[in-house]
């Protein structure tokens, strides 16, 4: 599973791409046949001081694709709320291709 993470409009730093890394690497005990993983670090600016950390989650999986997009304050509350989401289409997708 090939894991990129990309940042928007800033420079992510290291603690940052290793803790996404790190939670993503997980997603591979609920479905072992994910190609490819693509993370997407976006800042949104509502106009004050405190900016909106955008996470976009894209999981390549055969026969498609699993995506989610999260909103939160920190990138790292965006991930992990992100990784719930998955792990529920996951397992449904997972649900899916067994009763075929």
């Amino acid at each position: 599973m090939e894991i990129k993470v990309q940042s928007l409009h800033f420079h992510a730093d290291e603690k940052l791409v290793d803790y996404a890394t790190q939670k993503l690497a997980r997603l591979e005990r609920f479905f072992d046949k994910i190609t490819a993983v693509d993370v997407f670090l976006k800042l949104q600016d509502s106009g004050g001081k405190i900016r909106e950390k955008i996470t976009e989650i894209r999981l390549s999986i055969p026969g498609g694709y699993v995506f989610d997009k999260k909103t939160d304050t920190t990138f790292e509350a965006a991930i992990d709320s992100s990784l719930d989401t998955l792990k529920r289409q996951l397992k449904r997708v997972k649900e899916k291709r067994r009763g075929l």
